[in-house]
């Protein structure tokens, strides 16, 4: 079959196919040619999931007649420029847009109509392309003074194939939200308005750009919650500054889709971010909990790869180890900042598992009792009956806290307790009791903790053996045979190539062929461990994230174990000095808000809490 070429239709559908893959990622190319052309308003219409009407408007500088054809033909773009010599700067790209491909790729796809008045003064003018058929520029009316007004019409009508692969209209609805969001939380100075069929979805006003402007635009996107749990990052290395906002470790969740990362302005959905999150809270959390982030990196152009996805999804970093040390350092940097602070949530789930005493009638007292002795609050009932099951708080619903029938109390030596006029003052206040040998209640001057005395002593002597490990080498413990590990060839070379990040780890290996490598030594913390998954495992975390995250998290998992060995076990009961101590440790301690695994290792409520359960408020 000889060669051909394709008509201009077919190549332009075959790369509308590229970069227009659903309504939202067309949403996605207009939004951004809005804020590349200087919005400060954008509003966002859509209807039957994007399929059957996109309309974005915004108050940008607008085009002139003239420009309105050059913007529908492939790689026409105003963000872009030539040299003296001619030539175009791709390393150099500061704009959100700059292919010239998502105006032509969705007129080839679509009706599409462009109605823009510039900034500069003049009518306004519009054009129309249907399925790649182009049509004369014509007058028209503008409703502002400057800025466009682009609507998609019958999305995917000249492909007809496509329509078979898109999900539902809510699901497309949703995505279409997603992207919306995203978009604002990386321009907190851009009022943005999302309709769906009518229905106003999403009205975010402009923020004053900076810190408070942007955790209000978060918090209006991700709740309240987030705002009040969020940990503020700001930090930079070689020219390289990352900011934005990471939760505490009690404020997980049970999956990533509260983590997002922007390079530049950019959204982008980048492997690096996840691996450095995990890998900054492997202390904290379990397996199955993800933190929530927002984070925002900017960096020199010149330094990050844009142009390797038709979508501009994805970026390539010069130097990912100093994206991924930066983001992991600013992190931990935050999380030892916070101290012993845990979620805000913790509280009000406590209180939520809490239920009203059913005594006689609806209330305590009863309706028309006339029990109101003085003293009491003559409170005649619960607004509502508590008939909901009482809800326990994630993770708490299972004991932090093993209880080891037959265990014989040894002796405990108190820690010393640093000397103050009032131990209520202190943030963890002042031990008044013992509860079921397990649970410590404090008196603070605003309020109460419960604190789960295991779970609080298995962090500390946690980050003592953390700060041990730091000091020294890892104890290594020598293979009586040296063990050979066969891998794909790519994988051992990544192997070896890290061995010397390894040796400070406490695994000794090296090249051993093409193939495979040959492991000398292993950490003595692991003991008898499986080496060839764990060397296959590191293997995968190198192909993934570009660390070995294996060696470091079975390294925690067995600080953690022998922590929770060398802690204070659930069922032992300790004297006022030995709580009080351990109260004081737990206030100097970092991250000690939280059992190795983001469970809360203390529940504090304030008076005005006690003061609403029991109806005084």
């Amino acid at each position: 079959m000889p060669i051909r070429r394709l008509p201009p239709e077919t190549v332009n559908r075959i790369a509308a196919g590229e970069v227009v893959e659903r309504p939202a990622s067309a949403i996605k190319e207009l939004v951004e040619n809005a804020l590349d052309a200087g919005a400060t308003r954008i509003e966002v219409q859509a209807d039957g999931g994007g399929l059957t009407r996109i309309l974005i408007a915004d108050d940008g500088h607008g085009m002139a007649a003239d420009q309105l054809a050059l913007a529908v033909e492939r790689h026409a773009t105003s963000k872009l420029e030539a040299d003296d010599a001619g030539d175009v700067d791709l390393l150099r790209i500061s704009t959100l847009g700059f292919r010239g491909e998502a105006l032509p790729s969705i007129g080839s796809v679509a009706r599409l109509t462009i109605t823009s008045r510039p900034r500069e003064g003049g009518d306004a003018h519009q054009i129309t392309v249907e399925g790649g058929d182009q049509r004369p520029v014509a007058p028209a009316g503008f409703p502002g003074p400057h800025g466009a007004r682009v609507e998609v019409r019958d999305l995917f009508y000249a492909t007809p194939a496509r329509l078979k692969f898109m999900k539902s209209e809510r699901s497309e609805a949703m995505a279409i939200s997603e992207e919306i969001k995203r978009q604002a939380m990386a321009h907190e100075g851009v009022a943005f308005t999302l309709d769906l069929d009518g229905k106003t979805t999403l009205r975010l006003p402009a923020e004053h750009p900076g810190d408070a402007g942007r955790l209000k635009r978060l918090a209006a996107l991700l709740g309240r919650d987030f705002e009040a749990n969020a940990l503020l990052i700001d930090q930079a290395r070689d020219n390289v500054r990352l900011t934005g906002y990471a939760g505490l470790p009690t404020y997980s969740r049970g999956n990533a889709g509260h983590q997002y990362l922007f390079v530049n302005g950019r959204p982008v959905k980048d492997r690096l971010l996840q691996g450095a999150l995990r890998g900054a809270y492997a202390d904290f959390l379990a397996r199955d909990r993800h933190p929530a982030a927002v984070l925002f990196l900017e960096i020199d152009p010149l330094y990050v790869d844009v142009n390797v996805h038709p979508a501009k999804a994805e970026v390539r970093f010069r130097d990912p180890a100093l994206v991924r040390g930066l983001i992991v350092g600013a992190l931990r940097h935050a999380l030892a900042a916070a101290g012993h602070r845990a979620s805000t949530t913790v509280a009000a789930d406590a209180l939520a598992g809490f239920r009203a005493h059913e005594g006689v009638g609806a209330g305590v007292w009863g309706v028309g009792d006339n029990r109101a002795a003085p003293g009491y609050s003559g409170w005649q009932g619960w607004a509502a009956p508590a008939t909901r099951t009482a809800q326990l708080i994630p993770g708490l619903n299972e004991r932090s806290a093993r209880v080891e029938p037959g265990f014989t109390p040894t002796p405990h030596t108190p820690y010393p307790t640093p000397q103050a006029h009032d131990p209520v003052d202190f943030p963890l206040g002042a031990a008044r009791a013992q509860l079921h040998g397990t649970y410590i209640v404090a008196q603070t001057r605003d309020g109460l903790v419960v604190v789960d005395q295991h779970a609080a002593h298995e962090r500390l002597v946690y980050e003592r053996m953390k700060v041990q490990m730091a000091r020294g080498a890892v104890t290594r413990q020598a293979l009586l045979t040296p063990e050979v590990v066969e891998l794909d060839p790519a994988e051992a070379e990544r192997v070896s190539a890290r061995a010397d990040e390894l040796a400070e780890l406490g695994l000794i290996v090296e090249a051993f062929g093409a193939g495979a490598v040959l492991v000398r030594e292993t950490p003595a913390l692991l003991g008898d461990t499986d080496v060839q998954g764990l060397i296959r495992d590191i293997a995968d975390d190198l192909a993934e994230h570009g660390a070995a995250l294996a060696l470091s998290e079975r390294l925690g998992e067995v600080c953690g174990t022998m922590a929770c060995h060398g802690s204070v076990r659930a069922g032992r009961v300790l004297s006022g000095p030995e709580m009080n101590a351990l109260l004081r440790e737990m206030e100097a301690t970092p991250h000690s808000g939280q059992c190795n695994h983001g469970r809360p290792t203390y529940v504090e409520l304030k008076l005005s809490d006690l003061e609403k359960l029991f109806g005084r408020r």
